[in-house]
């Protein structure tokens, strides 16, 4: 290459140098200004929402333990590296093959001193910044007035402190280890060690240095032993959690020894480095080692081996003890009320007259089978939806209350059948409209709900209420709402008339506000969106919403909490609001069993995942509300004698009401959380025996029966119900939640072995909660009266032949016999079991209406029109329901009215077929059948009116065939 070639490339590269600069510094500067955009567009969100101290607390935590975890990490590691460094031997004779390792690194050694602590230094950081609630928890650790059965020590200890020293302790080790690394690293290449023949030769600073290292680690080992001895209170053995026998008189008192042992070595390597003996710390660490085996782990085999095992029932009784109080503590079951219920498998006459208040209000709308006939009935609009599964409430109407099932009217934008433009997707369809009640314990003549609140505009009996919802289960991802006074109307409001829509604009404080050009850009960069920043319509008073999900919402405003998984609509003080339970937890109880809260709430197992699995303690500390509106989210202290609740409440002060702010119409419609409930009949499965040894003998197990309704072989689990009930030996029916159990083990039947319920009603006086919300009743049934469980009651009413012969004519056609949830009620003395059953049409347009009621008691069958008539069959016409009768009534004129039933007295199970016309009876199912080959003609030609009219003979037809069948 010529040297005018050479000076033109120089040129050339010198030329492009500033270019690329240039385009990696504006690189650089658009990262962090996305990265910015998001910081900012979040501190936004809090600070409309009045929790800016939650987010600013958590990046002030974060950003100083980082900056602890990085010093921590890089200096001693620096400094390790500089010492071992500078205090080389300067005129060391190298071998060859160090020699060139030198000269290898020598180039790079400036930026490795510098480099290796920094590096090191980020991942220490970064491992600290995420144990920033450990820290916090640490400062703010809050008492529990409780003491542990082993070393005395408050509970508070294992919540708060014991995990802040494992973390300090892990770290620390880390730090030493690496520093130490890093210095024999160093002497040994550049000379301070060296290996001449079989002779190690250590100069007297590298001596000093590694020995004085190595002692400050074991040191460091020696305190994490000893730690580690308050770890058996919470840790699992083969038998339970926390220490057993073995621990106490083996493991514990050897975690003590070796920590001494520990010391002495370590006091070993601190004398070495003054006087230069290796022999002394070389031999104490092999001691360290056997010693480390023999009496860390073969004493406490031989102990478990020998001694336990042999005897073990009686060694292990008071431990056991131990375990079963503070896990039933633990997770809040110590309190139950036990009943011994002596239940009668037998159906007399009269035998639910003190039970008629209870057998007025049973449920049989099923929530988790109607959603398709709400959706039909009041969606009125494809941009509608309901959610899949429906929720529970209740509402009190002329003074009683009403069991109901709710379900919100939410927007479904991809309902919406023309192109959906950003127009459309952030300005126009931004909210849903109204919420849905049906009465429980009614339904209409043809099987439908009887609604309470219902229609657009919303009418009801629930009164005048904001029926707009901006913030759902299901809403947009964001939208733009709000808009100048006196400005035109933009949101589509609610569809009104044949064709018209009603339009609005949103005139509260829900969103952060795009009143300037720098929050334009920052949220159409957040969302990939240039026309929050371009478009017209966003106007100074516009406001974006996002992050709408109620569950979300409250997760970010109280991290610490573990949600109930099922947020439910209620309508209070004139707002539709969204009522989440929130929990602590944590999986450093001592002595409490650990349970896995997916499996145990998830009605199949591994449905769900938590930050926070594995838990052995669990309260209820928090009840929170989001307004459907405007999205405020409300948390109410609802366990203030919660020591993990009252820790934070420290960190994050004044975002925490006080259950006294709680209004009563709020009051009234709380309840006890599911989630909860499902962990602690989990709990209860095997600590529901309270005798040491019969603990341990295991002769007693409980499990929580299969939902009849799963498919063959699925683990899914039946669910707890909500009910309004009388529990034996109460005076009138509370709003409860129950669960039933059966035997557990291997080989074990299906009867009924105990029936747990929670009280749910917190009553409605403001600020202050009914005694009686939260008590559990166990029910124990006597082991000599065979109580059929629900998976049997299923089979039988799958196999009994007069409801399969009734279930085959409900199938004629195209229609399909749906079997709602199997409800147990502990009436007339025994166990009464409900199951509603629905019937649907294959139509794409079909939902499911209620056409029959199951009912058993005992091993009798009774299959009716309604609940009251199959009661009477059961009872033998005589079942003192008749009380309910008009109370079942009350919201609907001819909904429950019963038909003449001539066979309602004969005192059977009412599982005989009655005689049928054959003839008569051909003729309608021809009809039936008719109907649906119209409803099909219909539906392929696209004519609507023909298919509602077909659809409506189809129904008829059904109903004289059930006529019929009924005689």
């Amino acid at each position: 290459m010529s040297s005018a070639t050479a000076r033109s490339s120089n040129a050339g590269r010198k030329k492009r140098a500033p270019l690329a600069i240039t385009l990696v510094s504006v690189g650089v500067l658009v990262v962090l200004f996305f990265i910015f955009a998001n910081f900012y567009s979040d501190f936004l969100w809090f600070q409309q929402l009045g929790y800016t101290q939650v987010l600013t607390t958590q990046w002030v935590a974060t950003i100083v333990m980082f900056f602890i975890g990085f010093v921590a990490m890089a200096v001693p590691v620096w400094g390790a590296l500089q010492l071992a460094y500078r205090l080389r031997p300067v005129y060391a004779k190298l071998n060859s093959q160090l020699d060139r390792y030198q000269e290898l690194i020598e180039p790079l050694r400036r930026l490795g001193m510098w480099g290796i602590p920094v590096l090191l230094g980020l991942f220490a950081g970064f491992s600290a910044a995420t144990n920033w609630e450990t820290v916090l928890m640490w400062l703010n650790a809050t008492p529990t007035g409780q003491t542990d059965p082993q070393f005395g020590l408050d509970v508070s200890f294992y919540l708060f402190q014991l995990p802040f020293f494992r973390e300090v302790l892990a770290f620390a080790s880390a730090v030493v280890l690496l520093a130490l690394i890093c210095s024999a690293a160093v002497t040994f290449l550049y000379g301070s060690i060296q290996l001449v023949g079989r002779e190690l030769r250590i100069s007297k600073a590298a001596r000093i240095q590694i020995a004085v290292l190595a002692g400050v680690y074991l040191l460091i080992q020696a305190v994490s032993v000893w730690v580690d001895q308050y770890l058996t209170l919470t840790e699992t053995g083969s038998l339970i959690t926390g220490a057993s026998y073995t621990d106490v008189n083996a493991t514990i008192p050897t975690r003590a020894i070796l920590a001494g042992i520990s010391v002495f070595v370590a006091i070993l390597f601190f004398v070495t480095a003054f006087i230069g003996r290796w022999r002394l710390p070389v031999v104490g660490t092999a001691l360290l080692l056997v010693s480390a085996l023999l009496i860390g782990t073969a004493y406490p085999w031989v102990v478990q081996r020998f001694q336990v095992e042999p005897n073990e029932r009686a060694l292990e009784q008071p431990y056991i003890e131990r375990n079963i109080d503070m896990t039933r503590d633990a997770f809040g079951v110590s309190d139950v009320k036990e009943v011994d219920y002596d239940a009668t498998t037998d159906a007399e006459p009269g035998a639910l007259r003190s039970d008629a208040e209870t057998t007025a209000s049973i449920r049989i709308i099923d929530p988790d089978l109607i959603s398709a006939t709400v959706t039909q009935l009041e969606r009125f609009k494809t941009y509608y939806q309901f959610s899949p599964e429906l929720d529970v409430d209740r509402y009190t109407i002329d003074g009683k209350v009403q069991d109901a099932v709710v379900a919100v009217r939410e927007m479904n934008q991809g309902g919406v059948k023309e192109d959906l433009s950003w127009v459309n997707s952030s300005l126009v369809y931004t909210h849903g409209y109204g919420l849905v009640a049906a009465y429980g314990n009614q339904r209409s003549s043809d099987g439908e709900p009887v609604f309470m609140q219902s229609g657009i505009p919303s009418t009801g009996v629930l009164g005048d209420f904001e029926p707009r919802v901006y913030f759902g289960e299901n809403s947009p991802t964001y939208s733009v709402v709000g808009g100048p006074k006196g400005g035109s109307d933009v949101e589509l409001d609610y569809p009104s008339g044949e064709s018209g829509e009603t339009y609005t604009t949103f005139t509260g404080d829900a969103g952060p506000k795009l009143d300037n050009i720098f929050n334009k850009l920052v949220y159409a960069l957040k969302f990939q969106s240039e026309q929050i920043f371009l478009s017209d319509n966003v106007n100074p008073e516009s406001q974006i919403l996002y992050d709408r999900s109620p569950r979300e919402r409250v997760q970010k405003v109280a991290p610490y909490l573990t949600l109930d998984s099922d947020t439910y609509p209620s309508v209070v003080d004139g707002r539709i609001v969204w009522i989440i339970d929130g929990y602590t937890t944590s999986n450093s109880f001592p002595y409490s069993k650990t349970t896995s809260l997916s499996s145990a709430i998830s009605n199949e197992d591994g449905n769900q995942s938590f930050l926070l699995d594995d838990i052995n303690y669990m309260r209820n500390s928090v009840k929170a509300t989001v307004d459907a509106y405007d999205g405020s989210v409300t948390l109410y202290s609802w366990d203030d004698k919660d020591p993990i609740l009252q820790t934070w409440q420290k960190i994050f002060p004044s975002t925490v009401k006080p259950m006294s702010e709680m209004g009563g119409d709020l009051l009234s419609h709380v309840r006890y959380p599911e989630d909860l409930f499902k962990v602690q009949r989990d709990v209860l499965q095997r600590y529901h025996v309270t005798d040491p040894n019969k603990w341990y003998s295991d002769s007693d197990l409980w499990k929580t029966p299969a939902d009849p309704q799963a498919k063959e072989g699925s683990s899914t689990l039946q669910p707890p119900y909500y009910l309004s009930m009388q529990m034996p030996g109460e005076d009138h029916p509370s709003y409860s939640l129950y669960t039933s159990f059966i035997p557990g083990g291997g080989g074990a039947s299906s009867v009924l072995a105990g029936y747990l319920s929670a009280n749910s009603n917190a009553g409605s006086k403001a600020g202050t909660v009914a005694d009686s919300y939260g008590t559990l009743t166990l029910l124990r049934l006597p082991k000599d009266t065979t109580v059929p469980g629900p998976g049997q009651v299923q089979n039988s009413f799958n196999s009994d032949t007069a409801v399969s012969n009734l279930i085959n004519i409900l199938k004629q056609g195209q229609t399909e016999v749906l079997n709602g949830n199997l409800l147990t009620l502990p009436v007339g003395g025994g166990l009464l079991y409900v199951q509603p059953v629905y019937v649907k049409s294959t139509g794409e347009t079909s939902y499911p209406l209620l056409q029959k009621v199951l009912v058993a008691f005992g091993d009798k069958i009774a299959f009716e029109d309604t609940l009251d008539e199959a009661l009477d069959k059961l009872f033998g016409g005589d079942s003192g329901a008749e009380a309910g009768d008009q109370a079942a009534a009350d919201g609907d004129d001819d909904s429950q009215a019963p038909p003449e039933n001539p066979d309602s007295g004969d005192g059977d199970s009412g599982s005989e077929t009655p005689d049928v016309p054959s003839s008569d009876l051909a003729d309608v199912l021809a009809d039936a059948q008719q109907a649906m080959e119209d409803k099909k003609a219909a539906m392929e030609a696209g004519d609507w009116a023909a298919y509602g009219e077909a659809d409506k003979r189809l129904n008829e037809a059904i109903q004289k065939a059930l006529e019929l069948i009924n005689g």
